[in-house]
Parts: structure tokens; sequence; C-alpha cells
């Protein structure tokens, strides 16, 4: 099945990003066709087209947009959330890139639908580089007279407000990213109430990913919902910017027909994983999605078929390991991450990743006893769907698929204190006392 290219159509246009190149390959058609309907139809369009939510959770996108309520009198606000901080995601940043008109057109065809007057931007700090190419696609919109008051004649304003965060990966989590851009410490909300009845300032607020609310943008420029389910599966119409990225030949940022299977992906699309040697396993939307194995490469990259495999599309961000790479170390490496990136705010996040870490840790050095590796299992059942946000879920869910199906590996370490010669060692890592005496005590591989 070979890529597709619609999200990605402009990224071989070497001005697309500017607002010449923009409009000289057919930029700005979709708004003119959206601004032809209601804002009602526009809303029917995305929740018929089956557009889900690109961001991670694949919640129906007009479904989301259904929920705010329209005669609050407050201001309807959309947020974009622009804080991709998931490891191994990357399909956002090279679209700010690249085509940041496609997203700033989505953004007014969204806000449109919502008849809502202002809409935020939500960058992650680091994306320096994007955000200067979205700030120049603002300010070239505003001034073409796409931006602003009373938009081409038709009535409609509208501002949009970038917005740089100070990368926290938390700030990911939707409602945290409304406390950062209200200019509070980027913590999870309880809920409800939930954002679409009071999000931004206590209004009605939507809350979007970038790949999202393109793809919204293109699908109001169709005549009829059935143009985006030429792609994809009945339960999962379109298509999806994956990053792939891991032990491949050619990683990278590629666009799929949704349900492509990860077998096609990797082979046809990442061109094999380096020097012919097998998929040992891989995770299949970034490293808070439970790992998967060789088995399971026939699987859909669809939301459905992942999940019935065992995991998550997520973000769609296809990470690849072969044998040569040791899953304990893969495991201890992100579950660090996750560890350091907890907003502190409920116990079984703030505590549980450490204790899980510990752990694990004592396991990879070779000090841990069998008896750990069922601890880890009984931690994770202590974590998991008792947080405020899904962080530990992630963390908390990937260990136990681990030890589910290389249980071997965990157990060749309590025992012998190394892996196998196949295995190659940490690039980079701090070898302890403990390990001195193990020459190849550190397992894993500088691409984890």
């Amino acid at each position: 099945m070979p890529e597709v290219k619609l999200l990605s159509q402009r990224y071989d246009v070497e001005d697309a990003h500017t607002i010449e190149g923009y409009e000289r390959t057919g930029g700005w058609k979709n708004l003119r066709r959206a601004f032809e309907r209601s804002p009602e139809d526009n809303r029917n369009l995305v929740k018929d087209s089956g557009l889900r939510g690109r961001g991670g959770a694949g919640f129906p996108t007009g479904l989301k947009w259904s929920f705010v309520p329209q005669d609050t009198g407050k201001p309807i606000y959309l947020v974009v959330n622009a804080d991709e901080g998931e490891p191994g995601t990357f399909k956002d940043r090279e679209l700010m890139e690249r085509d940041p008109f496609s997203l700033v057109e989505g953004i007014i065809a969204s806000a449109y639908a919502l008849n809502s007057p202002r809409s935020f931007i939500f960058i992650r700090g680091e994306y320096v580089f994007p955000g200067i190419r979205v700030e120049e696609a603002i300010h070239a919109a505003h001034k073409a007279g796409w931006l602003g008051e009373n938009i081409m004649g038709t009535g409609f304003s509208h501002h949009i407000t970038l917005h740089y965060g100070a990368g926290a990966y938390i700030c990911g989590e939707e409602t945290a990213l409304l406390e950062a851009l209200e200019g509070r410490r980027g913590q999870p909300r309880l809920r409800p109430p939930f954002p679409a009845v009071a999000g931004l300032y206590a209004s009605p607020t939507v809350i979007n990913n970038v790949e999202s609310v393109t793809a919204a943008g293109y699908i109001m420029g169709q005549d009829s919902p059935d143009w985006y389910k030429q792609w994809g599966t009945e339960k999962a119409p379109g298509t999806k910017l994956m990053c792939i990225s891991g032990e491949l030949n050619r990683p990278g940022n590629y666009e799929i027909a949704l349900g492509m299977t990860a077998r096609d992906v990797i082979e046809e699309l990442g061109g094999g994983v380096v020097d012919g040697r097998p998929v040992k396993f891989w995770a299949p939307g970034g490293s808070s999605t439970p790992i998967l194995t060789a088995d399971h490469l026939d699987v859909g990259m669809d939301y459905e078929s992942i999940a019935e495999a065992g995991s998550m599309m997520g973000t769609g961000a296809l990470m690849v390991y072969s044998d040569r790479t040791s899953v304990v170390e893969a495991g201890l490496n992100w579950l660090r991450f996750y560890e350091h990136e907890s907003c502190g705010k409920c116990t079984p996040c703030r505590d549980g990743g450490y204790w899980m870490g510990q752990t694990l840790q004592r396991i990879r050095d070779g000090r841990g006893t069998l008896g750990d590796i069922d601890l880890l299992v009984d931690q994770s059942r202590g974590i998991k769907g008792r947080s405020f946000c899904a962080l530990a879920d992630g963390f908390s869910g990937q260990i136990p698929q681990m030890i589910k199906y290389f249980r071997n590996e965990f157990v060749e370490l309590v025992e012998n204190g190394r892996v196998g010669d196949h295995i190659v060692p940490h690039v980079g890592a701090v070898v302890s006392n403990a390990q001195a005496d193990r020459p190849n005590l550190m397992v894993g591989t500088g691409n984890v």
C-alpha cells in the first residue's frame, strides 16, 4: 500500500511555508468552501466524516465539537495542542515547519464551525523554529485578510494567539495545558467540569491536536463526508501522519491510510530493520503505549486493531527495536522519563513512578530477585487508573506488557546479572560499582 499525500501534500514544495507558495498550491480553497456553509453544517460534516482525534486518544472530533454549548453568553475558545512531548512523536513539528498555512486555515475553518472568536496555539517551548514558521504564517494571513475582523467580508472575525510552553510533558494533557495557558502551574484539573463546558477562562473550550485541526480544514473543503472515507477503515476513516523511528533504515514522517499493517509501514516505508535483523518489539504510538512483538506485525495501524492486539494507536509514533535491544533497558529508559515528567499532583504517579523505577533499576543492575519481577506487576496494578490523568497509566501499563512477552529476559538478568551477548551495551551509560564485575550488564542500545 503506497504512502498517501493529503496533509503532507506540500512537504516537497520548497516555498509552501510562504503565503505565495501556499496560494499557488491551492491554499484557502477549503476555507472558502467552509464559508459557503453554516457553522452547524460544517460541524455536522466533520462529525459525519468520522475524523478522530490525532493527538493520542482517538476521540471523534465532530462529537467533541457537539459537546460545546452555543448559548452560554460566553465566548467559545479553540485551543490547538502543539505541545508535542511524547517520546518518538515528531509529526506535528514537520507539519508546522513545512506547511504552517494549512494549520492556520484549518484553525480558521474550525473556529468558524464552532463560532469561536479567538483561538490559542499552545506550542512546545523547544519548538522554536516551528513556532517562528507559525508566527510568520499568522502574520501573513492577517495581512492578507484571512484573519482579523470581518474575514473576506463574511462577517466572521477571528484572532489567533501563539503561546509557548515551558517544556513540561504534562502540558500535553489538555487540562494541564489550560492551566499553563492561564498562567498557572501545568497540572491536570479534576473533572467535571469538562473543558467543553468550563475550559479556558471558565468558558466553553474545544482542545484539538495540530493534525486533527488541519485534517478538519481539509474535510470542510469538500462537498461530502464520504470524501474522507475513501481512506482508512470503517471505524477509523482517513489518513494518519506516522512518525516511525528506532532501528530502521529510513526513519521519518510518513502519511498512511489507517489500517495499513505495521509490517508494511516498517518494510515499505521504513526500509526494514537495520542490518536485516528481526523485529523484537515495537511501540505503536509512542513510549506510553504498551509494546507489541514480531507476532503482531500484521496488525492494522488503526485504533480498533491496535486495541484488540493489546495496545493503543496513540499519536502514531511507531518505535521499532531489533533483537539487539534489551527490553529491560528500554523499559527503564522510558520509565525514568515519565518519573521525571510527573507533575507531582497525585500520589500514584508521583511516588509510583519512583518506586517502579527503583525496582526495575535493581533488576537491570543485576541486584534484583525473582520476587521483584512480580513486585513490578503489583506496583503497576496499584497505580493504573488511580491518577488525575493518563501519564501514570502510560508507564504503569508498559512494564507489565514487557514482562508478559519477555519475562525470560527479566529472569535472565536476575539469575545471571547479564543477558545474551547479541545485545549491544547501552551507549553512554554510566557503569556503577555494582556493575563493574559484570562487563555485559549494561544492556540496550542508544536508539532507545
